[in-house]
C-alpha cells in the first residue's frame, strides 16, 4: 500500500542490504497494521451510518406512534430528554462498535427482556458503577465468556425499538406505514446537506472531531468478529449502500411475531445519555456532520476492497524468514526489491492479466559487425601483419583481424575476459593469445588460459593452461628452431611463473619462478629452443632449459648505468640480443668469459653489454627486425620511428603526430610500408617518405557518454580522456575528434540533428555544431558532474540531470543554438542517473542513485507528480530509465542496483538492449515486465558496459565499455535472416532471472 511504500522508501539502501529479512518483516507488519486501521475506519463508518438511520427514523416513529396511539406520548417522554429525543436516544459510537457498555445503555439492556409469552418485561440486575469523569472514565465490562455474543445482543436490542413494539396487538399499522418506515429520508439530498453544513457551520461545530466520538481503543479482531456476525445475520454492511433498509426489514420481521402490550418502562429509570453530549449542539447540524463523515469513510472502503483477506495473507507471508512475495491485487501495482528496498511500479491499464503474461526472447538477434579501438596504452608486442593482408590485434575480449585494404573485419571471440598478449606462430597462420582472469556475475573466478587458434578459420586448436596460471597471462612466445613445437608463457602472479608447454599435447614441459619484478617480454632464441630470454624491471635474464629443468643467468650491466626498465628486445641476424631500455639506449648483449677476479674461480661464461647505442629521447618501447637485417626502433617521449642498418647506423626517421601518443609496437607490411600501434590506442599505416595516417582509433580512458544521430548513421562518444568523437557507422571510421578542458560523461543530439550537447564533469555543459565543431552555447548547472542530457521530442526543451540531485530544464530556440533556463526539478534525494521525455513533450520520468522513480510535469512549471499512479499509461518518446514497469524483467535476481548501467529501447518498441556490470550486452523483448525474462546475451567487452544505444533505423546497436575503452557495433537482424549469419554470430542465449517482484 502507498503509506507502507513511502515509509520504506526512506530506509537507506545500505541498511536494507544488511538486514533484508528485517526490512521485509517490517514492511509486512506495516501493511498489516495499515489494513487493520482501514478496517477500524470502515467499522466506525458502519456504526455512524446506523446511528444516522436511527436518528432519521426516530422523528417519523414518534409522529406515527402519537398518531396511532396518543397514550404513548407519556411513555416516550419518560424515555427521552425534554430537549428532544434525537440527541438523547443516540448511541455512543464507541459503545456500538466495541461492545463496551455505557451505563445507561447497559441499564436498558439489562432491564428490558422478553418473557416466555413473548412480552417485554423489566428485569433488574446489579451492575458495577462506572465513573463519569473523562480522565478516569471506566465502563462495566462483560464476562470474557460469550462477550462477543452479548455485545451483538446489546446492539440488536437497541436497534429493535421499532414502531411495532410501541403498538398494542389490537391496533394494526395503518396502510403504507411500513413503506414509510423503510424509506430513509434525506438520503437523496445528502450532498446538499453537506454543502449547507459547510456553509452554515461555525468554528464551534468544527471543534467536534472524529476522534472525540471514540474514547476507548477498538481492537481490529473484535471489529472483524462483529462484522462477520452482522453480515451473516443480514445486518448493515459497510460495503452495501442499501444495507440500512435491509436491517430494518430484518428487525421488523423478527418482531412481527410478538404479541401483547408493551410494558411500561419504570419512571425512575435514567434516560439514554450519550458521552460528550454537551458538545452536540443543534441535532440537525450534528446529523449532517455524521452524514458527511460516514460518506467520507465509505469512499475509503471502495478504494480498499477485501482488506481483511489481504491483511491475513500479509501476516501469513511473514511466517517464512526472508519472504518477499505478497499478493497481487487486480493488477494495481507491483513491488520489486533492490538491496532490500521496495520499488513500487503501477501496471498500465492495457495489461489486464499480468500473471498470464508470457515472456519470450526477442526474435531479433545481434551479430558483431565492427570493433572500434585498439589496446596499446598498456600492452606490448600485440600487432602483427598476416599473409592474408590482415592486421591482427586485440581490444577487450575480441581479437580483430582487420584487412587494411578491403577495410573489413573478422573477429575471434572465444576469450572470456580481456586479452593481454598475442604472438604469431612461425607458420604465420596460427596465433596464440592469452587472457586475464576475471569473475562472473556470481563472483565465481574465471581462470586465465592461452588459446592457440587458426587465423584462417578462426577455429580454436588448443586451450592451454586452464587453471595453471594466476591472475592472467602476461607474455607468450612460440619457439622457432623446432617450427613452433613449444609455447613459453609468463603469468601475472607475484613470482611471474615461467612455463614451457608442448603445443601438440597441451601439456606442461617445465616451470620455474621467474622474478618478483614486472616482466615485459619473453622470446625463444630463434636458433636454439633451449634458450629463452625475459626482460622487465631492472633485469635481463637468460634461461637454459635442459631435461625439464631451468638454469638462469642474469645480464651484467658492468660499467653501464643500469636502467630502470628493459622495455623490449630482439635477436639480430648475428645471434646477438638487442634490448631497448627506459634510458633511450639500445644495448647489444653477448657472451663473454667470466670475470674471475669479480666472480671467483669456477665462474662460467656470462652475458654482458657489448655495445651501447643512443637511440631515442625517453624510452625505447619497441624493436623490430627487418628481413634484410635492418632494425626499427620506436620511441616514447620523442614519438620517433628510426630505421637502423645491421650495424646500428641510423638510416631514416620520422615522427608520428602528437595526438596519437608514443610508439608502442611496429609491424612491417613490406620493406617500406609499416603498421604502428601507439600508446593512445591508434594504429597507423604509412611509410617514412609519405608519413602515417590512422586506420584504427579509439578512446584512451573510461567512456560513458553515447548518443546516436536522429536521422544519420553517425554516433557521438565522450569519456574520461577529455575526447569527444563523432563516428560513422557505415564507413566504420572516426569523422572528427576534439579535446576538451574537462572530460565528458553524457551527450544527446538535438532532434534536428545539427548540434549535440555534451555534459561535463564539473557541471558545465556545451553545445557543439556538427559541421564546424564550434561551441555554439555553453552553460553551467551546479558544481557536480552531469549524468544525463536529453532533448524533448520536438527539440523545444533540454533536460540536464546532475549529481546535485536536480534536473535543469532549458527552453531551446534557434535550431538548438540558444538556451534559456526554464525551471528546475527539485525532489530527488540522490543523484540523477537516467531520464526520459513523454511523447507529447510535457512530462519527464527520472531515476536516481537511490533507486527512485519520479515523474514531473514540465509544462506546469517542473512540478513533481506525487501521485505516480497517474503516469502508468503515459507513453514515452524514449526509454532509457533502468527502473520502470516496462523494464522490470531485465534485472537479475539479487541485483544491488548498480548491476545495470544503461538500457535503451529500440525505436520500433520491439526490443530493449541492456548494458550490465558483468561485461555483457543483453537483448530483451519489449516490454519486459515479468521476472526471469529470457534474453539473448552477448560477450565481447572486457569491462563493465557503460552504455548502449540503437541507431535511428534500429539497424545497429552500439555498446560502450568502461575501462576496456572499446566500442562494439552490433548488426541487428531478424528471425527471417539467413541461418548462416546466426551460426557465425557466436551467440549464447540464456534465460536470466530478475529480482523477484512483490505485487500489491
Amino acid at each position: 500500500m502507498d503509506s507502507s511504500t513511502n515509509s520504506l522508501d526512506d530506509v537507506s539502501a545500505d541498511s536494507s542490504a544488511e538486514f533484508p529479512d528485517r526490512v521485509s518483516m517490517m514492511e509486512v507488519r506495516l501493511q498489516a497494521q495499515e489494513d487493520e486501521i482501514t478496517l477500524l475506519k470502515s467499522s466506525l463508518a458502519d456504526a455512524l451510518r446506523r446511528i444516522r438511520i436511527h436518528d432519521q427514523l426516530l422523528p417519523l416513529l414518534k409522529q406515527q406512534l402519537i398518531a396511532v396511539n396518543p397514550g404513548a406520548s407519556r411513555m416516550l417522554n419518560q424515555v427521552c430528554c425534554s430537549d428532544g429525543c434525537t440527541s438523547s436516544r443516540k448511541l455512543s459510537s464507541s459503545s456500538a462498535v466495541d461492545g463496551i457498555r455505557h451505563p445507561a445503555t447497559s441499564q436498558l439492556s439489562e432491564t428490558i427482556a422478553t418473557n416466555a409469552n413473548g412480552h417485554i418485561v423489566s428485569m433488574d440486575h446489579q451492575t458495577k458503577p462506572a465513573t463519569l469523569d473523562r480522565s478516569t472514565q471506566t465502563d462495566p465490562t462483560l464476562p470474557v465468556q460469550d462477550a462477543g455474543q452479548d455485545r451483538l445482543t446489546l446492539s440488536r436490542r437497541v436497534q429493535s425499538l421499532h414502531l411495532e413494539d410501541a403498538l398494542f396487538p389490537s391496533e394494526p399499522l395503518p396502510e403504507g406505514t411500513r413503506a414509510k418506515l423503510h424509506r430513509v429520508p434525506g438520503m437523496e439530498e445528502e450532498d446538499e446537506e453537506q454543502e449547507e453544513d459547510e456553509e452554515g457551520g461555525g468554528e464551534q461545530e468544527k471543534e467536534l472531531a472524529w476522534t472525540s466520538l471514540v474514547e476507548e481503543p477498538i481492537q481490529p479482531t473484535t471489529i472483524r468478529g462483529l462484522q462477520r456476525e452482522d453480515f451473516q445475520d443480514g445486518s448493515c454492511s459497510p460495503e452495501e449502500p442499501g444495507s440500512a433498509s435491509v436491517s430494518l426489514r430484518t428487525s421488523d420481521q423478527n418482531l412481527s411475531s410478538r404479541s401483547g402490550p408493551l410494558s411500561t418502562i419504570q419512571e425512575g429509570q435514567k434516560p439514554l445519555v450519550r458521552r460528550n453530549s454537551e458538545k452536540l449542539g443543534n441535532p440537525e447540524r450534528q446529523r449532517k456532520r455524521l452524514d458527511k463523515k460516514a460518506a467520507s469513510s465509505a469512499n475509503l472502503l471502495t478504494r480498499s476492497p477485501s482488506l481483511e483477506n489481504r491483511a491475513k495473507e500479509l501476516v501469513a507471508s511473514a511466517g517464512s524468514p526472508g519472504s518477499r512475495r505478497g499478493t497481487y491485487s487486480q493488477g494495481q501495482s507491483i513491488k520489486m526489491f533492490i538491496r532490500g528496498r521496495p520499488i513500487t511500479m503501477y501496471v498500465p491499464s492495457n495489461i489486464q492479466n499480468y500473471e498470464d503474461l508470457k515472456m519470450e526472447p526477442p526474435s531479433e538477434r545481434l551479430d558483431l559487425d565492427w570493433v572500434y579501438g585498439y589496446r596499446g596504452r598498456d600492452c606490448r608486442a600485440n600487432l602483427y601483419f598476416l599473409p592474408t593482408g590482415e592486421a591482427v590485434y586485440f581490444i577487450a575480449c575480441v581479437i580483430v583481424l582487420y584487412h587494411i585494404n578491403n577495410r573489413t573485419q573478422r573477429h575471434y571471440r572465444k576469450h572470456t575476459d580481456c586479452v593481454r598478449c598475442l604472438t604469431l606462430h612461425p607458420d604465420k597462420v596460427r596465433v596464440a593469445s592469452g587472457q586475464t582472469a576475471g569473475v562472473d556475475k556470481d563472483g565465481k573466478p574465471l581462470q586465465p588460459c592461452v588459446h592457440i587458434w587458426d587465423s584462417t578459420t578462426l577455429v580454436t586448436l588448443q586451450q592451454i593452461g586452464l587453471g595453471a596460471f594466476q591472475r592472467g597471462v602476461g607474455s607468450v612466445a612460440f619457439s622457432f628452431a623446432d617450427s613452433g613445437a613449444f609455447l613459453c608463457v609468463i603469468d601475472d602472479s607475484n613470482e611471474h611463473m615461467l612455463s614451457v608447454w608442448d603445443c601438440t599435447k597441451g601439456t606442461k614441459h617445465a616451470e620455474i619462478k621467474s622474478t618478483n619484478e614486472a616482466v615485459f617480454a619473453v622470446e625463444f632464441n630463434p636458433s636454439d629452443s633451449t634458450n629463452i630470454i625475459t626482460c622487465g624491471k631492472s633485469h635481463v635474464y637468460f634461461w637454459t632449459l635442459n631435461g625439464g629443468q631451468f638454469t638462469k643467468k642474469q645480464g651484467i650491466f658492468g660499467k653501464y648505468k643500469k636502467p630502470k626498465f628493459i622495455q623490449c628486445f630482439v635477436f639480430s641476424l648475428t645471434g646477438d640480443v638487442l634490448t631497448g631500455d627506459s634510458e633511450g639506449n639500445i644495448l647489444t648483449w653477448g657472451k663473454s668469459a667470466a670475470d674471475v677476479k669479480t666472480l671467483g674461480k669456477g665462474a662460467k661464461e656470462t652475458f654482458q653489454i657489448m655495445r651501447q647505442t643512443r637511440a631515442h629521447e625517453g624510452s625505447v618501447f619497441t624493436l623490430w627486425t627487418l628481413h634484410g637485417g635492418g632494425l626499427l626502433s620506436g620511441g616514447g617521449k620523442d614519438r620517433k620511428i628510426i630505421r637502423w642498418s645491421a650495424d646500428l647506423a641510423p638510416e631514416r626517421e620520422c615522427e608520428i603526430p602528437e595526438k596519437y601518443g608514443a610508439v608502442r609496437t611496429i609491424a612491417d607490411v613490406d620493406e617500406e610500408e609499416l603498421l604502428v600501434g601507439t600508446t593512445r590506442n591508434a594504429i597507423l599505416r604509412g611509410t617514412f617518405s609519405d608519413g602515417f595516417v590512422a586506420i584504427v582509433q579509439g578512446h584512451v580512458d573510461e567512456m560513458w557518454g553515447l548518443a546516436t544521430h536522429p536521422s544519420q548513421n553517425i554516433f557521438f562518444t565522450c569519456g574520461h580522456d577529455r575526447q569527444v568523437c563523432l563516428w560513422n557507422t557505415e564507413e566504420h571510421k572516426l569523422d572528427w575528434c576534439i579535446t576538451l578542458e574537462e572530460y565528458g560523461l553524457c551527450a544527446d543530439f538535438c532532434p534536428n540533428g545539427s548540434v549535440v550537447s555534451v555534459g561535463l564533469s564539473t557541471g558545465r555543459w556545451m553545445v557543439l555544431d556538427l559541421l564546424t565543431r564550434e561551441v555554439v552555447s555553453e552553460s553551467t548547472d551546479g558544481n557536480e558532474q552531469l549524468s544525463v542530457m536529453r532533448y524533448s521530442p520536438d527539440g523545444s526543451f533540454l533536460a540536464v540531470g546532475s549529481h546535485d540531485n536536480f534536473i535543469y530544464i532549458y527552453n531551446v530556440t534557434e535550431s538548438g543554438r540558444r538556451y534559456i533556463r526554464f525551471g528546475k526539478c527539485n525532489g530527488h534525494s540522490s543523484f540523477i542517473t537516467h531520464l526520459d521525455w513523454s511523447k507529447d513533450g510535457k512530462y519527464i520520468m527520472s531515476n536516481s542513485g537511490d533507486y527512485e522513480i519520479l515523474y514531473w510535469d514540465i509544462a506546469a512549471g517542473c512540478k513533481l507528480l506525487r501521485n505516480r499512479y497517474e503516469s502508468k499509461d503515459r507513453e514515452w518518446a524514449s526509454y532509457t530509465c533502468v527502473l520502470g514497469f516496462h523494464v522490470m524483467g531485465v534485472w537479475l535476481e539479487g541485483s544491488d542496483g548498480t548491476d545495470i548501467n544503461a538500457l535503451c529501447r529500440s525505436h520500433d518498441e520491439r526490443m530493449v538492449a541492456v548494458a550490465d556490470d558483468f561485461c555483457k550486452v543483453h537483448l530483451f523483448q519489449y516490454p519486459c515486465p515479468k521476472p526471469k525474462a529470457p534474453s539473448h546475451k552477448y560477450e565481447g567487452h572486457g569491462s563493465h558496459v557503460t552504455n548502449v544505444c540503437f541507431t535511428h533505423s534500429d539497424s545497429h546497436l552500439l555498446s560502450m565499455g568502461g575501462k576496456d575503452t572499446c566500442i562494439l557495433q552490433w548488426k541487428v537482424f531478424g528471425a527471417g535472416d539467413s541461418r548462416e549469419r546466426l551460426a557465425s554470430a557466436s551467440v549464447s542465449s540464456t534465460s536470466t532471472s530478475s529480482p523477484e517482484p512483490v505485487t500489491s
